[in-house]
């Protein structure tokens, strides 16, 4: 899982050393598990190509939103409230049943389940900080939205974390997998409270240390997990330093999956971009030398030199 990332495609080229029977390439999109794919048989051209097989989706959803966007999985009432009730009831063979996690190591039927999907960035990510903000403000305005309240139940770190965990035990346990390998995080590169690496908030982040934070509970539920009888054999690897060496390219620019247009917009005519569907896109897409890095998808040159400064 997260075959497409730097770990996982280092690790499928690892295993090939072994001569495995077939190597099962997920990642959260189509294009990046056909790419994965299409990588191996290129790089291993004397495999029997049918042995690399590509799946993808959001293993945190159901299988019927597994390729949808999740701002707008959670933005629909009625899907909202039945995540909720995926996190906090108990769990069930019908919740095991929708989720894609679960049918994805059914269907698999793996040996070994290698985990490289950075778990504890997926949860802490949805802001909880964010969330709680917009519903204190509209509780000291007295206009509260249910909305609002259903979103932030729905962004709690813990419980995410616990479902997942349940759901992954049953799955492994469910489908006789002999080993589960998750390749863990520290969440700041190795570097301390004193990480410059933020995202617009204060030093240390909150969203920042949250991530820390929820690596570090799933370390101990996968030692705990460990620890279960007729279960697999759990361990798990989390390094501590940055990782960052995927690809030097000239190449184009992705966000969320897609590629950066061009925009053919004289600076004299200049608009404001938020929001504006008006801009004049042209066919062309945006190119640059880019660092393609483990966690934040792409760096521009002048962004990844501070990254090699030993006194920052």
């Amino acid at each position: 899982m997260g075959g497409w990332g730097l770990v996982g495609s280092a690790i499928c080229r690892e295993l090939m050393k072994h001569n495995p029977a077939r190597i099962i390439v997920s990642s959260l999109r189509k294009t990046e598990a056909e790419d994965a794919v299409a990588q191996l048989r290129k790089e291993f051209p004397t495999a029997d190509p049918n042995m690399f097989v590509a799946r993808w989706g959001n293993i945190f959803a159901r299988v019927a939103w597994k390729d949808m966007d999740w701002v707008d999985v959670v933005s629909n009432p009625q899907w909202r409230w039945e995540i909720i009730n995926d996190i906090y009831n108990e769990l069930t063979d019908e919740i095991l049943n929708e989720s894609y996690f679960y049918s994805l190591i059914q269907e698999s039927q793996p040996d070994v389940v290698i985990d490289c999907i950075n778990t504890a960035t997926a949860i802490a990510y949805q802001d909880i900080y964010k969330a709680v903000n917009s519903v204190r403000a509209e509780i000291q305005n007295n206009t509260l939205k249910v909305a609002d309240v259903e979103k932030l139940m729905a962004s709690v770190y813990i419980p995410q974390l616990i479902r997942h965990i349940q759901i992954l035990y049953r799955g492994l346990c469910d489908a006789n997998v002999k080993v589960y390998l998750k390749i863990g995080t520290s969440g700041t590169g190795g570097m301390g409270l004193n990480i410059p690496y933020t995202h617009s908030e204060e030093r240390p982040s909150r969203v920042l240390l949250a991530k820390s934070a929820v690596a570090g509970a799933q370390t101990l539920l996968l030692y705990l997990m460990a620890r279960t009888p007729n279960g697999p054999l759990v361990k798990e690897i989390k390094p501590t330093a940055a990782i960052a060496w995927k690809k030097i390219a000239f190449d184009k620019v992705v966000r969320r999956g897609k590629p950066i247009q061009l925009v053919d917009m004289p600076l004299e005519n200049a608009k404001k971009s938020m929001g504006n569907s008006n801009l004049p896109i042209t066919m062309e897409l945006l190119k640059q030398m880019i660092i393609s890095v483990l966690y934040s998808s792409i760096l521009a040159r002048m962004e990844f030199f501070p990254a090699q400064n030993l006194k920052q």
